[in-house]
């Protein structure tokens, strides 16, 4: 561990002395080193019974889910500083030498920390890695600190991070009464001797802030949209997800208490994805958008590791195996879309400069490869085949049709909550993904562009496309992954899948044939349409209105517009509101005005802001005692020493 801190010391010395250039290379370098002996190591970890590889030294331990978070941290990251280098360029003449390289430096820490955090069972070294993690980040995220809100939503996110560390400190110290120091590893005796339910209350608390469950996200909604978009990839495709690793990592020690955590994790898990995909529908801000989709998609992990919890409660191993195999697989896949969609909106904004989608439209014929890219990150975060999005939640289904068939009441309902709220999620996010990919590329304009929209350089379009290949490949060809996925899952938990493999093989089977006879039939129509109109003459024009064409590009669905009517069915859930536009009686020819809209982040607003209002007002009135004379000051300090004098005399303290 010493070595390897003062490994990155050595190249933050060396990267903040050399030229700018020459600091992309070492950047580049430094990451790539990593990436291979980490992965070389994980990937004979999965292979290897054994929970360490025999190549790491103390305090690192590796097993299989610290392997697999491993493998997933270092592709998104590779993605990520791939995009980063064409996505930089035009900061590159704007900004301080030293702040590029800071960036690059802290993407490289992010990269180092990320990786240990998933080795790292001592306590101690477990938060100074972790602690690592979130300075870098935070670094990354206040990389336009000269734009308004991004210092304030950088100081948040490092102050709920900060918060949801003690509380991971708190549950360690609980833990490991008894024992010589503070370590994962005395979870297992614990656990067995004590209540679950506390101490895994306060690790959720502590990971589930990092991961961005209900109650716990407003901090995400805000440092994502702050973000660079290459960092916000990153951060939404595998950051958040060492919130779920550590989850996952506290359910391999439970050993009681299972139907009521495996229950407590599905309804919050429930309300945290059905609230992340309601609010995401409202947002105009592409970015935010995606944010409250990466609070959705947690939602759905989280129902994954719930089912998988409540499984064990009653032995039902098909119940439990196939949550949690959903659970990992859709983190896996939720890395690979959502930094797909991230880096395809970060390509727009660059192009056209502003974050909100009501003032897009027709992009897709400007940047055709970033539209197809964001069109098949769309279809894959909505869940829908042939993608890999729907092979995650099928496997989700799967746990709870299984599970459905209970003849006990309340496991019925705890396990109705959760297919109601997936049916709705799926519904929900194939309506917002309908609405922001039409707004922004299909169309006209709606407001005039700064310049002509031109497609992503050749860096950004190749770091687009490269999670595009695991996101079709996991969606036609599942057969290829279920079997290792269950062999992971069985060995993480603990759980005999071998009968499961065997059905599961035989229905991924069938959705494969579906998926490859679906592309088969799209490829035969497209043929036999380029055979029939080459003997034509193709002429293009405006889309038939019934005789009447539009004559201004605003006169066509804006983003408000489309998902109106859902609006109107969210109102007593979501408040939303919009500015008042008034005219006065003698106002023959009105004024140019402007009309918005927003929605309400009433955990924000309510259980956040207003407790907080509360505090600053208190100290507001305290502020009567900052007279700025030295007496005063002398007499507090008096006023001070004889309460103590009291206290002490009436033996209070």
């Amino acid at each position: 561990m010493i070595y390897l801190l003062i490994f990155l010391l050595v190249t933050a010395f060396l990267i903040m002395v050399i030229r700018q250039r020459s600091a992309l290379y070492v950047t580049g370098l430094t990451i790539l080193t990593v990436v291979v002996v980490s992965s070389v190591i994980s990937i004979k970890c999965l292979i290897s019974a054994d929970t360490a590889t025999g190549l790491l030294p103390a305090p690192f331990i590796c097993d299989r889910l610290s392997a697999f978070f491993i493998l997933i941290i270092n592709f998104t990251v590779i993605t990520g500083f791939l995009y980063s280098t064409g996505y930089l360029k035009p900061y590159l003449k704007n900004k301080p030498e030293k702040w590029i390289k800071l960036h690059y430096l802290a993407l490289i820490w992010l990269h180092a920390s990320m990786i240990m955090v998933p080795l790292l069972r001592n306590g101690f070294w477990f938060l100074i890695a972790w602690e690592i993690m979130t300075l870098a980040s935070f670094i990354l995220v206040i990389f336009e600190f000269d734009e308004k809100g991004t210092l304030k939503a950088g100081i948040s996110y490092l102050i709920q991070m900060h918060v949801g560390m003690v509380f991971i400190l708190l549950a360690l110290i609980l833990s490991s009464r008894g024992f010589n120091g503070v370590s994962f590893d005395n979870l297992d005796f614990y656990f067995r001797h004590n209540s679950n339910w506390p101490v895994f209350l306060l690790f959720f608390t502590g990971f589930g802030l990092k991961a961005g469950f209900f109650l716990l996200h407003t901090w995400l909604p805000d440092a994502h949209p702050a973000a660079p978009s290459h960092v916000s990839g990153i951060m939404s495709g595998v950051m958040i997800k060492l919130g779920i690793y550590g989850i996952l990592r506290i359910t391999t020690y439970l050993s009681a208490d299972f139907a009521q955590i495996g229950a407590f994790v599905i309804i919050i898990s429930a309300i945290t994805g059905l609230f992340g995909v309601m609010m995401a529908i409202l947002q105009h801000d592409v970015k935010k958008l995606l944010a409250y989709h990466s609070i959705e998609n947690i939602g759905i992990i989280g129902l994954g590791i719930g089912l998988g919890i409540f499984g064990i409660s009653s032995g039902n191993t098909f119940l439990s195996a196939a949550g949690f195999a959903g659970a990992l697989l859709h983190t896996l896949n939720h890395s690979l879309f959502k930094s797909l969609l991230f880096y395809s909106a970060g390509s727009v904004i660059n192009q056209v400069h502003t974050r909100d989608v009501e003032q897009m439209g027709g992009l897709m014929k400007f940047m055709p490869y970033t539209g197809w890219a964001f069109l098949i990150g769309s279809v894959a975060i909505s869940g829908l085949p042939p993608l890999n999005g729907f092979i995650s939640e099928f496997l989700i289904y799967s746990s709870l049709f299984n599970g459905i068939a209970s003849p006990e009441f309340n496991k019925l309902i705890i396990l109705f909550i959760a297919m109601l709220s997936l049916v709705l999620i799926g519904g929900l996010a194939l309506l917002c993904f309908t609405k922001v990919f039409s707004v922004i590329f299909l169309g006209q304009n709606r407001t005039a562009y700064p310049h002509q929209p031109a497609e992503a350089n050749k860096a950004m379009i190749f770091s687009q496309f490269l999670p595009v290949i695991p996101v079709v490949l996991i969606g036609f060809f599942p057969v290829l992954i279920i079997k290792p996925l269950l062999i992971l899952t069985g060995s993480i938990f603990s759980l005999e899948t071998t009968a499961l493999s065997g059905s599961m093989f035989a229905s991924m089977s069938y959705i494969s044939i579906g998926a490859v006879s679906l592309l088969f039939l799209f490829v035969a129509v497209l043929i036999i349409r380029t055979y029939a109109v080459r003997k034509y003459n193709v002429k293009t024009g405006p889309t038939w209105g019934c005789g009447y064409t539009a004559v201004d590009s605003r006169q066509q669905y804006t983003a408000t517009s489309f998902v109106q009517e859902y609006a109107n069915l969210a109102q007593p859930v979501i408040k939303t509101g919009h500015s008042n536009i008034n005219y006065s009686d003698d106002e023959i020819f009105a004024e140019k005005r402007e009309f918005h809209t927003h929605s309400d982040d009433f955990v924000k607003s309510k259980l956040i802001f207003k407790p907080v209002e509360f505090v600053l007002n208190l100290f507001r009135r305290a502020a009567v005692f900052q007279t700025g004379r030295l007496q005063h000051y002398v007499l507090y300090l008096l006023l001070f020493l004889l309460l103590i004098f009291l206290l002490t005399f009436l033996k209070v303290i």
